[in-house]
């Protein structure tokens, strides 16, 4: 007898070994447990909780002084497999003290889809971006775009603006004559038809340039703050990126604060998702903006977060490549970032990201697929 632990693949082992459809259905929820944080639940209800939980073979941790009713809240979390949070959501719908709210949230995580895992490459027609590489104008724009492509980029993501700290505002006009050269080759060489094309930008007069000659996605590090923007991605039937900045690119790194950043940015993107299904936009994907007034602490605990904002129940990008809060985990400089870039954008993945916003695509896609095949 041959004896070892596994941490994934259990639905192919169950295959392998010959167990039914019926079987593999039932027998690989149990091999994934959610873990749900829950800040100041009121004691009683999380008492409540806790014995629902061990009714269903599931639990849930609270504080010692919580079991003797010794605070008026307190913090806990929930750990429970798919079956056993079905069976949750029923009993907590009946519940008090805000226990029916838990159980819409678990009833949205057990709904959220799995979508495809996706790279979006860089191009920046600006002299100014942090990492100069990804600096590129005219025909070498667009053979670097062509190389992408054939490196395995699903997306192109394209601006004319930095949006990095402490960056300089450019107006429309100028951001316009940055980037039709390259839009006007992209449409002539029907590049539009090989991927899906997407505008880094919050202009409307460049917005809708693009959106007419084949763009598909309007990528907005201001999270549809303009109508005008909503307005055009609804007529064009256009995707949006709703990214969560918190002020400007200006002065978005002077001391940033949060109450609680998961919490702040989820309540964000409730607003901004309100806004979009006002102005009718069917398609919208969710950026917690890394490095965009952020601390590091921020990122990293949104990073290790992002299975939560799949109860929203769209796709979710990361963009952390190269960024600033690599150089603060390790001394170096953006040339020299791309290992750290991998380890974030993998653990990303893993914890429910399936876009990965990056400057170096080759490198992304066999990583993905080493990630894919391992997982």
């Amino acid at each position: 007898m041959i004896m070892y632990e596994i941490d994934s693949g259990v639905e192919k082992i169950l295959q392998s070994v010959g167990t039914t459809k019926e079987g593999i259905s039932i027998i690989k929820q149990k091999a994934y447990i959610h873990k749900i944080y829950i800040k100041d639940i009121k004691t009683g209800a999380a008492n409540i909780l806790k014995q629902d939980a061990l009714s269903v073979g599931a639990d849930v941790g609270v504080s010692e002084a919580c079991v003797f009713c010794g605070e008026e809240y307190t913090d806990a979390i929930l750990l429970a497999t798919p079956a056993q949070l079905k069976k949750l959501v029923k009993k907590e719908k009946l519940q008090p003290f805000g226990l029916r709210n838990l159980s819409i949230y678990m009833n949205e995580l057990l709904k959220a889809k799995t979508y495809e895992n996706k790279i979006m490459g860089v191009i920046n027609a600006n002299d100014d971006s942090f990492f100069d590489s990804s600096r590129l104008k005219g025909d070498d724009a667009v053979k670097k775009i062509n190389t992408m492509i054939q490196e395995g980029a699903n997306i192109i993501d394209i601006g004319a603006v930095s949006s990095a700290p402490n960056s300089k505002l450019v107006n429309e006009d100028e951001e316009l004559l940055r980037i039709k050269p390259i839009i006007d080759e992209i449409y002539k060489q029907k590049l539009y038809e090989k991927a899906e094309l997407s505008v880094d930008s919050y202009s409307p007069k460049v917005v809708k340039y693009t959106l007419d000659r084949g763009f598909k996605i309007v990528n907005d590090i201001t999270g549809l703050k303009n109508d005008e923007i909503a307005r055009l991605a609804s007529e064009y039937k256009a995707k949006v990126v709703i990214m969560h900045m918190q002020n400007n690119p200006s002065n978005m790194q002077d001391n940033p604060e949060y109450k609680d950043a998961v919490n702040d940015v989820s309540e964000f993107f409730k607003s901004r998702l309100a806004k979009a299904n006002e102005f009718g936009i069917k398609d919208v994907i969710l950026d917690v903006g890394i490095g965009f007034g952020k601390t590091l602490e921020h990122n990293i605990s949104l990073i290790k977060s992002l299975a939560h904002f799949r109860s929203f129940g769209c796709e979710l990008l990361i963009g952390g490549s190269r960024k600033s809060m690599i150089d603060k985990i390790v001394s170096c400089k953006p040339e020299d970032r791309l290992p750290g870039t991998l380890s974030l954008h993998i653990k990303a993945l893993e914890n429910g990201a399936n876009i990965l916003r990056v400057h170096d695509v080759k490198e992304h896609y066999q990583a993905l697929k080493v990630y894919e095949s391992l997982k």
